[in-house]
């Protein structure tokens, strides 16, 4: 059976995603950016953590794990590239590597872009993958230690999973990329179609976290660097998708 999951706003745009498996009780956790609104939930649904699964270094996405831990001494899981300044870990992983989660095997994918030693979890029976700041909603991880070639091959092996998966990204930050994906891909039909739900749902204080994998790929221009409107529009036709992706990414930081 697929593991329930349940996205948990956090901090001021946040989110942790909780994967809950009824079989066996055991509750994973993906990322902690603040321990008060993870505990709540856990409360509420009478869940006890097991794991807690980390995808990368930063600040909000691990604060609120040393309060978490006091009430739910679960297993810590991180990269071991990322283990010199994550939290201490319990089991330390790499691309590659699967592990289970109430029986369910969980894939590590080497995301690295946003930072150098980003992982994303994949659960292909559940049909999700949580990419944190790798893969966002209608939008990517900004480059803080990586090079642009280095999160477009991140990006095209999270574009490579089946189109049904569920992303789980680590941020409200749609509306904005929305605003973005539009200076550079105008004419795409479903891309309009998108930034109405968004604002249908934010109006409604509904999260837009998380997607889909087809919609991102019909819509996210990070992940259509090789959509030749998208090259006309930027003045580079025939380029290598690697080298559109990182104008793209000038641009928005930028923007």
């Amino acid at each position: 059976m697929p593991l329930e999951i349940v996205t948990v706003p956090c901090l001021s745009d946040n989110y942790a995603f909780l994967a809950h498996d009824a079989a066996s009780g055991q509750t994973a956790l993906i990322d902690a950016p603040e321990s008060g609104p993870i505990l709540a939930e856990l409360d509420a649904r009478n869940w006890t953590l097991s794991h807690v699964l980390l995808t990368h270094h930063h600040w909000d996405h691990v604060d609120g794990l040393a309060a978490i831990l006091e009430k739910h001494p679960a297993k810590v899981i991180g990269a071991a590239a990322d283990a010199h300044r994550l939290p201490p870990l319990d089991q330390q992983v790499s691309e590659g590597d699967v592990f289970e989660i109430g029986g369910e095997p969980v894939q590590v994918l080497d995301v690295s872009g946003h930072t150098v030693g980003h992982v994303a979890y994949y659960m292909p029976e559940s049909r999700a993958v949580f990419t944190a700041d790798s893969l966002m909603a209608l939008g990517c991880g900004r480059l803080f230690e990586g090079t642009a070639p280095q999160m477009w091959a991140s990006l095209c092996k999270l574009a490579a999973l089946p189109d049904d998966t569920l992303v789980c990204s680590g941020h409200e930050y749609t509306q904005a990329n929305a605003q973005f994906a539009i200076t550079v891909d105008p004419d795409n039909a479903a891309l309009r179609q998108r930034m109405a739900d968004i604002e249908a749902a934010r109006a409604a204080g509904r999260p837009t976290v998380p997607s889909t994998l087809a919609l991102e790929k019909a819509t996210n221009p990070f992940l259509r660097a090789t959509d030749p409107s998208i090259h006309a529009i930027l003045g580079m036709e025939n380029a290598d998708p690697a080298a559109v992706f990182a104008e793209i990414r000038a641009r928005k930081d930028r923007f």
